[in-house]
């Protein structure tokens, strides 16, 4: 049996993975693929971990996990979506760098089903928004004081990478660009799913008419129906010609970054972009890109 955690990032997709998988429950299991009821598992798993404190399960708490969580037997894969599996927001970022627990939390993760084949997926995003992001979910008083042990020039996440990768050499673990989300979108919940391709799935683009204007929604529609493109290259072209002129206004809570300059941003990102390019040539680690 697979076992799929998906461990966030925080500030990524904003549950809509979650909710585009639940779309598709009765489809997907169908092939033997369970997305189980986050208000179903999230307690069950969170109390496992407290009781083991890292330790692996054994087969009998493997089953009783199992069973209090699905309702069909012995499936082909089951996926946990949820953001806080390697922490709270409140913990994203310290003086260690990003997601300085990421290592152990994932270990205690895999530890929950040692006996089964264990994959995680794990979305990054540009520090530049990242921080601010999250910074607008804590309950810190100032930007400034959210990073005062923090140089964010410093955060890389091919860090988080490679923690994640020397605990758990030989585990699955799939990567994106959250960046790259809309245009990789439909792609990424196969992928998580690891269903058929051929299978039709549902919802495939509610990732994509949240983030545009509704004009823009219809348009584009209008557009495909009279000009259906050749393959899937041409199809994210004309979404990104869409995007460029109907995305919506990013409705994140505005956060004052003093002295973030535009120069510091572009840096920022510039950083980030090479982290990357690092990321997906990294030895086990299979990275999703357009």
């Amino acid at each position: 049996m697979q076992i799929v955690f998906h461990i966030g990032a925080h500030c990524t997709d904003d549950g809509q993975i979650q909710a585009c998988l639940s779309k598709n429950r009765a489809i997907l299991a169908r092939e033997g693929i369970i997305v189980p009821n986050p208000g179903r598992f999230r307690a069950i798993l969170r109390e496992t971990l407290l009781v083991l404190n890292g330790e692996p399960a054994s087969p009998e708490v493997q089953e009783i996990m199992l069973d209090s969580i699905l309702t069909e037997d012995r499936p082909e894969r089951i996926i946990f979506s949820n953001d806080a599996f390697l922490c709270g927001v409140k913990k994203v970022v310290s003086g260690q760098g990003l997601y300085p627990e990421a290592a152990e939390k994932v270990m205690k993760l895999y530890n929950l089903f040692p006996d089964e084949n264990v994959e995680f997926c794990l979305a990054l995003r540009n520090p530049a928004t990242f921080l601010p992001a999250c910074f607008a979910k804590t309950e810190a008083p100032s930007f400034a004081e959210y990073l005062a042990h923090i140089d964010p020039m410093s955060l890389r996440w091919s860090d988080v990478i490679s923690r994640i990768k020397a605990q758990l050499p030989n585990v699955p673990l799939r990567v994106w660009s959250n960046e790259d989300t809309p245009f990789i979108w439909r792609e990424l919940i196969h992928e998580i799913a690891d269903s058929d391709t051929s299978t039709k799935l549902e919802g495939l683009d509610d990732f994509v008419n949240s983030i545009m204007l509704p004009e823009g929604v219809e348009r584009m529609a209008a557009y495909l129906e009279t000009r259906p493109p050749a393959n899937e290259t041409q199809r994210r072209r004309i979404l990104s010609a869409f995007l460029d002129k109907f995305e919506k206004e990013d409705d994140e809570p505005e956060v004052e970054t003093p002295g973030w300059t535009e120069e510091y941003l572009t840096r920022l990102t510039e950083f980030y972009e090479q982290d990357l390019f690092a990321i997906e040539r990294m030895p086990g680690v299979d990275f999703i890109s357009p």
